[in-house]
């Protein structure tokens, strides 16, 4: 069930809210949970009340009823709250959860920082909505190639599930830092950082 203000201003009948009021109450209840670092949405379990006609498209724009969302401080708020079951995405509030469209990853890594050489190199990213997340074991950088055309489309782990998609300029930037190193005795070209390697694509493939 996707909720949709009415003419009439209907309420849904899960959450007996209006989209709209529902939207008012997601912000009212980030606001009131925000603090130093995200809320947190992983230890919040309310009930389930519906869809959002809310979207976040590949380039990172956030949009709600099919309108984006202008507002850099909103989208900041929204993104704040968002959390990942499985392969859908919610907003959480202690008190409410709604589900929302994710076209590709919720999050755009629109620059990067390098820092030391070799195994000590540290790339820490920065996302369109201003988290900062240094890559390593627990924030992994992966990349996904289209079966069709091996086109990569880069990744890194922002926090608990969700990733953030390396735009195009800095992963060409990535592909400057990059070395081979053996994995399971294959050479693979990749990146290290926080002391870990991650394979981007295999060297056979560069030639």
């Amino acid at each position: 069930m996707i909720v949709k203000p009415a003419p009439d201003a209907a309420a849904d009948p899960v959450s007996g809210q209006t989209a709209d009021t529902m939207t008012q109450s997601l912000v009212a209840a980030a606001k009131a949970a925000g603090g130093k670092g995200p809320p947190p949405v992983h230890l919040w379990n309310p009930p389930f009340c519906g869809d959002l006609d809310m979207r976040i498209a590949r380039d990172g724009t956030w949009f709600y009823l099919g309108t984006p969302i202008g507002r850099k401080p909103l989208v900041k708020l929204f993104s704040s709250i968002l959390r990942k079951d499985g392969d859908a995405y919610f907003l959480v509030t202690p008190v409410e959860k709604v589900g929302i469209t994710v076209d590709d990853a919720p999050f755009v890594a629109v620059d990067v920082e390098a820092e030391g050489t070799g195994k000590d190199q540290r790339l820490t990213f920065v996302t369109h909505v201003d988290d900062v997340v240094t890559a390593g074991p627990d924030h992994p950088i992966r990349v996904a190639r289209d079966p069709e055309t091996g086109e990569p489309s880069p990744y890194v782990m922002v926090r608990a599930g969700l990733e953030a998609l390396i735009d195009r300029k800095t992963f060409y930037r990535l592909v400057d830092l990059g070395t081979t190193e053996a994995v399971d005795g294959t050479p693979w070209f990749g990146l290290w950082s926080g002391g870990a390697f991650f394979p981007v694509i295999p060297e056979s493939d560069l030639t």
